[in-house]
């Protein structure tokens, strides 16, 4: 009785705050919006000797609780022919939808200390073809200037699997790849800073460089973090090991040239 007491006291809290909405920084940790989520109860934790994992893994399931309850509403005043209340339980749910929800452990907190690619896992790969399915509906074409986007919910999504992949998987082959693929999505919502982190895991993780993984965080070090030096040499690093391969050769080029900008600037000063 008292849990149900203290999910519903949560489900109108949170439906007394689903119309304010304060523009906030943070746009890669939004949490996107699952048109599969489906809960069935929800349960209250004790408060007083719990982790950060405990409670916002609570939040996410108080969430899911709230939404299903507003579906569970829907279909029975479309079943009874209520439509005054139906339009009401439908724009609820939209306001829902649409509301800001943060992912309160995300980007480096995810990345283990100890992964190393060195697995095929089935989870893994079946994890990294969803992300990439999701990615391709958003519609992010990488390159050196990021294109437009076409579904910023979908990427979300796709950011979502890849860090849930290096999270479970973290032996798992595709976690260099994953790394990359979610620092590119971080880079687009303008969280460069765990971008930076999540292109060092790529090409720490696959020396070889398959992605253009040097090349992203020295831009990132050059454009927005203002840290020139460590830009250059990793400028540099890139032209030397991921500037081999003719596909980067866009890439080659604008390091090239970034380099001799940057050691003449560093001769101007000296």
């Amino acid at each position: 009785m008292a849990r149900a007491a203290c999910t519903w006291a949560f489900i109108v809290l949170l439906t007394l705050f689903v119309g304010c909405q304060p523009s906030s920084p943070g746009r890669g940790h939004i949490v996107p919006v699952s048109p599969t989520q489906r809960v069935t109860s929800a349960s209250v934790i004790d408060l007083s000797n719990t982790s950060e994992a405990d409670l916002v893994e609570q939040i996410a399931v108080n969430r899911q609780a709230y939404r299903h309850s507003l579906q569970a509403l829907e279909t029975y005043y479309s079943r009874v022919g209520n439509n005054a209340k139906l339009q009401w339980v439908r724009r609820e749910l939209q306001s829902y939808d649409t509301m800001v929800k943060y992912n309160y452990i995300a980007g480096p907190e995810i990345i283990p200390a100890n992964a190393k690619p060195v697995a095929s896992i089935p989870d893994a790969d079946n994890l990294y073809s969803e992300a990439e399915a999701y990615e391709r509906q958003a519609g992010l074409i990488p390159g050196v200037d990021l294109a437009i986007l076409k579904d910023e919910n979908s990427l979300r999504l796709a950011l979502a699997k890849y860090n849930e992949l290096i999270k479970r998987h973290p032996s798992s082959d595709k976690i260099d790849d994953a790394a990359y693929r979610a620092g590119v999505i971080y880079e687009y919502f303008k969280e460069y800073t765990i971008a930076l982190l999540y292109y060092q895991s790529a090409y720490e993780w696959d020396a070889d460089g398959v992605f253009p993984a040097r090349f992203r965080a020295a831009r990132l070090l050059d454009k927005y973090l203002y840290q020139k030096d460590r830009a250059l040499q990793l400028y540099q690093q890139a032209i030397q090991t991921e500037g081999q391969y003719e596909r980067y050769r866009e890439w080659r080029e604008y390091a090239e040239r970034r380099v001799r900008e940057l050691q003449k600037l560093g001769e101007g000063q000296s």
